[in-house]
């Protein structure tokens, strides 16, 4: 069975990962652990653990667990509450870190729990904050102080050197193929591309390395950028032999959604610029890779899977 190696966080690779599951790959998803907003943030502060709310949201979206438990584990209290405005699903991982000491103990339990179909890796045992830098130099704590900052951020760094989880290395050199999910660049992607030790396993891994662009831009980050644009930022962390292939939307997205986006979020359909690419050495897969829930624009995991279940099996 083909091996992928995914590297992500948030929504962009918990969708990837529920259309990933449906097709014969051993896919290992390797999630970054600074994040330090809502729940997660008050679970980091009590107990001194890493992130663990992407993590949760990615062991759930690789769950075949009943649908029922799904949205057990997806339960929130209130915030008035007493427990504080957390997730089932979280609790149940701060409470498993607590008993066995480390995510390399405590994962397993859950993924068994909850028929987990693959394996998910923190980078990092350790608890650390993910900082800002602006382009004045400036220094922004905290991966949610990096996403509210009104300044232009123009690159991240650890707050302390960081040990990077020896089975991620070890999963990136067995792979036939690396995805870089989609998600925010600065806060899901650069977190795993600024650990040195990723990238020289990435240089050194025979993989090519595949990124799913994403369907719109964000604000203070990627404004006005096009699909070569986000490889550009990529290829500033990993070097030469960075980005292989990119799975980007090649449909037009309805003027009603991408008003409602300009208005309200300030974000933009990204542009697929093939030619800039070829001339990059970039290969292209492109298809409509929009789907529309709640008025709110996704990847259509499933279409997505496929493309790239059959880039493995089919190769160059």
């Amino acid at each position: 069975m083909k091996k992928i190696v995914i590297f992500g966080g948030g929504s962009g690779l918990s969708q990837l990962l529920k259309g990933l599951k449906l097709f014969p790959i051993d896919v290992t998803a390797v999630v970054s652990v600074a994040d330090n907003g809502q729940s997660t943030g008050l679970l980091r502060k009590d107990f001194n653990i890493p992130a663990v709310g992407d993590i949760t949201k990615v062991l759930v979206s690789m769950s075949d667990a009943p649908k029922d438990v799904i949205n057990l584990l997806n339960y929130r209290f209130e915030p008035a509450n007493s427990i504080g405005n957390h997730t089932i699903r979280n609790l149940l991982l701060t409470a498993l870190l607590d008993m066995k000491g480390n995510f390399k103990e405590a994962l397993p339990v859950l993924c068994e729990m909850l028929d987990v179909k693959g394996k998910v890796l923190p980078l990092t045992e350790e608890s650390v904050d993910l900082v800002g830098i602006t382009k004045n130099g400036d220094e922004i704590i905290g991966e949610e102080e990096i996403t509210k900052c009104n300044k232009k951020i123009v690159d991240v760094k650890y707050s302390k050197d960081i040990k990077v989880n020896k089975d991620v290395l070890k999963a990136v050199k067995e792979a036939d193929l690396v995805v870089i999910s989609s998600g925010s660049l600065l806060t899901s992607i650069f977190p795993h591309i600024i650990a040195p030790e990723v990238v020289d396993a990435l240089n050194k891994s025979k993989a090519k390395k595949l990124y799913v662009c994403n369907l719109v831009t964000q604000p203070g980050e990627t404004n006005n950028f096009k699909v070569s644009d986000h490889i550009k930022m990529l290829q500033k962390h990993l070097g030469e032999k960075g980005i292989d292939i990119v799975l980007a939307n090649s449909a037009p997205v309805s003027k009603t959604i991408a008003k409602k986006y300009a208005n309200e979020e300030q974000k933009d359909p990204v542009i697929l610029d093939e030619n800039k690419l070829n001339k990059m050495g970039i290969k292209v897969i492109k298809d409509n890779l929009i789907l529309i829930e709640n008025n709110v624009i996704r990847h259509d995991s499933l279409k997505v899977g496929y493309l790239i279940f059959s880039y493995l099996m089919d190769g160059d």
